[in-house]
């Protein structure tokens, strides 16, 4: 049974998946898939880990969410949360980039 938090993460998953390059859209689909979360799990924990010590060189914050992303594909107690900060993040996103598109435009 499909929560309504859970078909709602499923569509956000759907639209990063249309954004990203195709290599890296064809490996979240497959690390999405059901059978995949004795990978997706331990890959969270780890993606949350870099996110942490995002101030060494190679790790960045980047890491951070998508480690939340793939762990709240399981967790349940994480979906709301998760699905709340992507859609504010989502919206602030828009707001920023349409405010610096205006912002450009008003210059020339």
């Amino acid at each position: 049974m499909a929560t309504k938090s859970h078909a709602r993460l499923n569509r956000q998953f759907d639209r990063l998946q249309r954004r990203i390059p195709g290599v890296a859209a064809r490996m979240l689909e497959r690390i999405r898939r059901p059978e995949a979360r004795w990978v997706r799990i331990p890959l969270g924990f780890l993606l949350i880990l870099g996110g942490i010590f995002s101030f060494l060189p190679v790790l960045g914050i980047w890491m951070l969410p998508l480690g939340l992303l793939l762990l709240a594909l399981d967790l349940v107690f994480l979906q709301g949360p998760v699905n709340s900060g992507i859609v504010r993040g989502t919206r602030k996103w828009s707001t920023w980039s349409r405010a610096r598109r205006d912002k450009k435009a008003g210059t020339r």
